[in-house]
């Protein structure tokens, strides 16, 4: 039977770790060990590790996740590493599930899970940033293309062999998918189990998910596939996904040349749309860490839509966004009630409607407005089991407000890719330059 190691890097996320000890106790009959590695963190993560029963380990200074693990895994003894994050919790099938896969499986080299649909923390952010990576592992290949180590096992003896994680990035960045990638190409067999199901805690703010998405993941997962030469049909590189970009960016160019031709009054019902659209982003302020921030970020954004509105003459547009803020209240107060809760989603659901109608009445009748509806319509389709998925699981409103961000997200990873290509090309450019400029020295004759 094979014996497993869990390795857990951890920087100042004590109570995060906490709860991912926690549920990692409860199967600890199937585990050899608990190894966290704190990457010198300035919170009691130390403290909180001590109280469990797993050996503490300290990388000596902040040297980063990757660094971590590979500590870890040289100082465990079981046969299978099981590397998870510190924001993850598994469940009580989780383990033993992974036990069962190796010991099934001679073959199998490396074993990678999934989050669930149901992260911890509540805000729409985090809910809506969670449940797109917990879509995103569903939708994926069995055979994996790559490797994860928020949740994934991997035989210790391999690992070593293959000299563990890169430890060129500082921050947590593609280090597990660069390790993946030398695995697919040394022919090892890596397994993506859907039923491998892990809890996500972490709690996103968006400069947090936008910072991650550019500069921990895009950019630098851009460079690594133009260094093997390999954008698998998988995660987030499905090519639903690359073509949802180029449609991205046909929409802005649309937007761009209906504002050098036509002015910008058609922009006004699509900001009204979009103001309404963000109805259940905006409706969490009043119980968010932020509150501050959202409340001024819907009054400027309303503020901005009415003022628009009145100086283009587009009056139906204005009573929608200034009922906004009532009808959030009564979501707030009504909607966990059970008695009415039914009634303000029905409202909900019709003001939102009714204020798509409106605005969609000011849209001007022209060919370059149809252009960017269909646009508008095959993203739909494309995303549109995302979208589905996001409703079953939160209902419409939460849906609409996801979509700007989903397309954001398109849009800025189109920017890093290509961001990520120029940096590629120039960074060869000036190799081959100083390469050229060594002169070999010859002897005197």
């Amino acid at each position: 039977m094979a014996t497993i190691s869990v390795v857990i890097p951890s920087y100042n996320s004590a109570a995060a770790l906490k709860l991912c000890l926690t549920a990692l106790v409860r199967s600890r009959d199937h585990l050899r060990e608990i190894i966290v590695v704190d990457d010198e963190s300035e919170d009691n993560t130390k403290e909180v590790a001590a109280a469990f029963p797993v050996e503490l380990l300290s990388t000596g200074r902040r040297r980063g996740p990757a660094f971590a693990r590979n500590l870890g895994a040289k100082a465990a003894s079981g046969d299978i590493l099981l590397f998870l994050d510190s924001d993850v919790c598994v469940h009580d099938t989780t383990i033993p599930a992974i036990c069962g896969s190796f010991d099934a499986d001679p073959e199998l080299d490396a074993l990678i899970g999934s989050y669930d649909d149901n992260p911890q923390a509540p805000d729409f952010i985090s809910q809506y940033r969670n449940l797109m990576h917990s879509w995103v592992h569903h939708q994926a290949k069995r055979t994996a293309s790559t490797f994860w180590s928020g949740c994934g096992a991997i035989r210790r003896s391999l690992f070593l062999r293959h000299n563990g994680f890169t430890e060129q990035y500082g921050r947590p960045a593609v280090e597990d998918i660069e390790l993946g990638y030398r695995l697919v190409r040394s022919g090892r067999k890596i397994i993506l189990d859907r039923q491998l199901e892990v809890q996500h805690l972490k709690c996103w703010t968006f400069w947090s998910l936008v910072r991650t998405d550019v500069q921990d993941r895009a950019i630098p997962w851009t460079e690594l596939i133009l260094r093997d030469r390999l954008m698998p049909n998988d995660l987030n590189l499905q090519m639903r996904q690359r073509f949802s970009v180029a449609l991205v960016f046909a929409l802005i160019a649309v937007f761009g040349y209906m504002a050098l031709t036509g002015g910008t009054r058609f922009l006004v019902p699509l900001l009204a749309i979009l103001f309404v659209m963000l109805a259940r982003y905006w409706s969490e302020f009043p119980d968010s860490r932020h509150t501050r921030m959202a409340f001024a970020a819907m009054l400027c954004a309303g503020l901005t839509v009415v003022a628009l509105s009145y100086s283009h003459q587009m009056l139906g547009l204005m009573l929608p966004v200034i009922l906004s803020p009532v009808l959030l209240l009564l979501r707030q107060r009504y909607a966990a009630k059970r008695p009415r809760r039914k009634f303000v989603r029905a409202l909900g659901v019709t003001y939102i409607a009714c204020s798509v109608v409106a605005a969609g009445a000011y849209l001007p009748l022209n060919r370059p407005v149809f252009v960017c509806l269909a646009i508008l319509g095959m993203l739909g389709l494309v995303n549109s089991q995302f979208y589905l998925f996001l409703a079953s699981k939160r209902g419409l409103p939460f849906m609409l407000a996801a979509i700007p961000f989903h397309l954001l997200y398109y849009f800025y990873s189109g920017l890093s890719f290509i961001f990520g290509v120029v940096s590629h090309l120039w960074d060869r450019s000036v190799s081959t330059v100083a390469h050229n400029s060594v002169k070999p020295k010859h002897a005197d004759t």
